[in-house]
C-alpha cells in the first residue's frame, strides 16, 4: 500500500534507511553512493534508494522535530525498513567536544512530546547496540573524531536561548544557563530534536535504530549572558564536516549489512 505522507510502497526502500531532517541533504548523501535513484518527494519527505559498497541503502528526510519524524518512521517501517540511522547536526554542552566532531548517540533524554504518546516517560530512549557498535567501527575506520553518549532531544530550537529585544519565554530566558549547566554536569553530549522518538519507536517495534550528528556549536558558548543567539552567524556550517559525518553513516550501513549477511548464513 502506498503510504500517505512519504509516498512510498513496499519495494521502494532498502531495509537500512538514513534519516536526515533537511530534504536538501538527501541528494547530498546519495551522491556518496555507488547507485542512487530518487524515489519520492512529498512535503518534507524526500527519498532516494540505491547501493553503497554492495549494501542496499535508502535515505528519507524527516523534517524538523519528533512529530514529523514519527510519521516517517511509521510509514517506512510499514514498507519494509528495519534499521534506522538518524544523521544530522547538533549542539553540545561539553567543552571537550569541538565543532566538526561527530557525536554517536547511544541514548536520548526525552524532552519531546511525541514519544510520550507512544510510551510513558519511564520507557528509555536507547539506541540498538549493534547500530552503536557499527557507528563506532565506522568512525575508527575513517579516522574521524567522534564521541559516544547521550543527547537531549527537545521540541524547541529557540527556547532557553536569550533572544534580543524579545519578551517571549521570559522564564526560560532567565533560567537558561542553569538548565544548560545541569545538562553539562549530567555529561549530556548532544542537543538536537529527533533522536528520542527514533529510539523509542524502534525499541517498541523491535527494530534497530541509532543516531549520529556533526557538532555545529557549543550551546553554552553561543549564548553568552548578554549575547544574541544567531545560528546563521555562530554555527559552524562546514560542508566538509557534514560530508565526513554522512560518509561515516554510509559506512555504518555497510557494516550492518555485512553483519546481517553473516548472521543469515
Amino acid at each position: 500500500m502506498l503510504q500517505y505522507h512519504v509516498k512510498l510502497k513496499p519495494g521502494d526502500v532498502a531495509p537500512y534507511v538514513l534519516l536526515p531532517g533537511d530534504p536538501g541533504r538527501v541528494p547530498f548523501i546519495a551522491a556518496l553512493w555507488d547507485e542512487a535513484e530518487k524515489i519520492a518527494e512529498n512535503r518534507e519527505y524526500t527519498t532516494y534508494t540505491g547501493a553503497y559498497k554492495g549494501a542496499p541503502i535508502s535515505c528519507t528526510s524527516t523534517g524538523i522535530g519528533c512529530p514529523s519524524t514519527a510519521i516517517a518512521l511509521e510509514e517506512l517501517a510499514r514498507v519494509g525498513a528495519h534499521t534506522f540511522l538518524r544523521v544530522g547536526t547538533c549542539g553540545t554542552f561539553q567543552d571537550y567536544v569541538h565543532n566538526g566532531d561527530v557525536v554517536v548517540f547511544d541514548s536520548a533524554m526525552r524532552y519531546d512530546g511525541a514519544s510520550h504518546l507512544y510510551a510513558p516517560l519511564e520507557f528509555p530512549a536507547v539506541a540498538h547496540h549493534e547500530v552503536v557498535q557499527a557507528c563506532i567501527e565506522a568512525g575508527k575506520t575513517l579516522g574521524l573524531p567522534f564521541h559516544v553518549g547521550t543527547t537531549r532531544s527537545a521540541d524547541t530550537f529557540y527556547a532557553c536561548h536569550p533572544q534580543p529585544g524579545s519578551s517571549f519565554n521570559d522564564y526560560w530566558q532567565s533560567n537558561w544557563k542553569e538548565h544548560f549547566q545541569d545538562l553539562k554536569r549530567l555529561n549530556v553530549v548532544g542537543a538536537e530534536m529527533e533522536a528520542s522518538i527514533i529510539f523509542v519507536l524502534a525499541r517498541v517495534w523491535g527494530l534497530r535504530a541509532g543516531g549520529m550528528a556533526v557538532v555545529l556549536d557549543n550551546v553554552l558558548k553561543v549564548t553568552g549572558d548578554t549575547g544574541e543567539f544567531d545560528p546563521q552567524a555562530d554555527f559552524d556550517h562546514s560542508q566538509d564536516n557534514l560530508e565526513h559525518m554522512c560518509r561515516m553513516a554510509c559506512e555504518t550501513v555497510r557494516i550492518l549489512h555485512e553483519l546481517d549477511r553473516k548472521e543469515s548464513l
